[in-house]
C-alpha cells in the first residue's frame, strides 16, 4: 500500500464495514483519503465528514426487518454510526467483535431506526444465507441491493448504493477516469465495483459471480496477491 501511495496512486478502502469499524483499518494501512463504507451507502472522510449518503428508507427497512424476524433471524440496523438491534443475540455480539463496535439494544427498531439506515445486515450461517440470498434478491429486485460480504453476513442497501456507485462518485470527485480505476475484492458485495472498474480483480476462492465479474484473479491473503498486483501496476 505504501509503495502504491508513494508512486502517486490513490488507494481507497471500499468496505461493507460501518465507518467506526473501517476508519481504524484505513489508518493502519497508512491511507488518509476518503473511505467507501456501509457497503457503498456512504463515502466519508477520516475525520467523519460525509461526502455521500444514500440510506434505506424506513418503510423498506421495516420490510427487511419483518422478513428476518418472521424467520427468527438476527437483523441489525445503524443510526448515527451506532449498531442497533432489537434483541441481544450471539450473532450481534459476533458481528460487533468482528467490526470492533458496541451493540446497542433498542427493543424496537421501528422506533429507534430513524428515517433511513445506511444498511441492514442479517447474520446467520452460510448455509442459511446461501438459501436466503436468491429469495431476497427476487423479493427486493429494483428496490434494494442484496449481497453477502462474508459468508455469514447478508447485507441490504439502497438500490442506489453499492460499491460501484460510491467508487464512481469518488472517481469523478477526484478526477480519475474510470479506465484508470482498479478494483479488488473477494465478496459478492465487491462484484459491482469489479465490473465497473477499468481493471477488475477478484481474489482466488471468491464466489463464482465475483470471479466471473473480474478481468483477472490474484492469490488470496497470505499468498502475496496484493504484492503481485502492486508490482504489475508499478511496472
Amino acid at each position: 500500500m505504501q509503495r502504491l501511495v508513494a508512486a502517486g496512486i490513490t488507494v481507497i478502502a471500499c468496505t461493507g464495514r460501518p465507518f467506526p469499524g473501517a476508519a481504524p483499518w484505513a489508518t493502519r494501512l497508512g491511507l488518509d483519503g476518503p473511505i467507501v463504507c456501509y457497503q457503498g451507502a456512504q463515502v466519508r472522510t477520516l475525520d467523519g465528514g460525509v461526502l455521500l449518503d444514500h440510506g434505506i428508507r424506513h418503510d423498506l427497512a421495516m420490510e427487511v426487518i419483518r422478513y428476518a424476524q418472521e424467520r427468527d433471524l438476527h437483523v441489525q440496523a445503524y443510526r448515527d454510526d451506532l449498531l442497533i438491534v432489537a434483541r441481544d443475540r450471539p450473532e450481534a455480539r459476533r458481528y460487533a467483535e468482528h467490526a470492533s463496535m458496541d451493540v446497542h439494544v433498542v427493543g424496537d427498531l421501528d422506533q429507534a431506526m430513524g428515517p433511513t439506515t445506511p444498511k441492514l445486515v442479517i447474520v446467520s450461517t452460510p448455509e442459511v444465507l446461501d438459501a436466503l440470498l436468491p429469495d431476497a434478491r427476487r423479493r427486493w429486485a429494483g428496490r434494494l441491493n442484496v449481497a453477502t460480504s462474508t459468508a455469514d453476513y447478508l447485507e441490504f442497501t439502497s438500490v442506489e448504493s453499492d460499491k460501484a456507485s460510491a467508487l464512481k462518485f469518488l472517481s469523478e470527485r477526484l478526477g480519475i477516469p474510470q479506465a484508470e480505476v482498479v478494483a479488488v475484492g473477494d465478496g459478492r458485495n465487491d462484484a459491482s465495483m469489479i465490473v465497473w472498474a477499468g481493471l477488475g480483480v477478484a481474489v482466488e476462492g471468491s464466489p463464482s459471480e465475483v470471479i466471473a465479474a473480474a478481468d483477472r484473479t490474484i492469490p488470496g491473503p497470505g499468498n502475496g496477491g496484493i504484492v503481485e498486483l502492486a508490482e504489475a501496476l508499478l511496472t
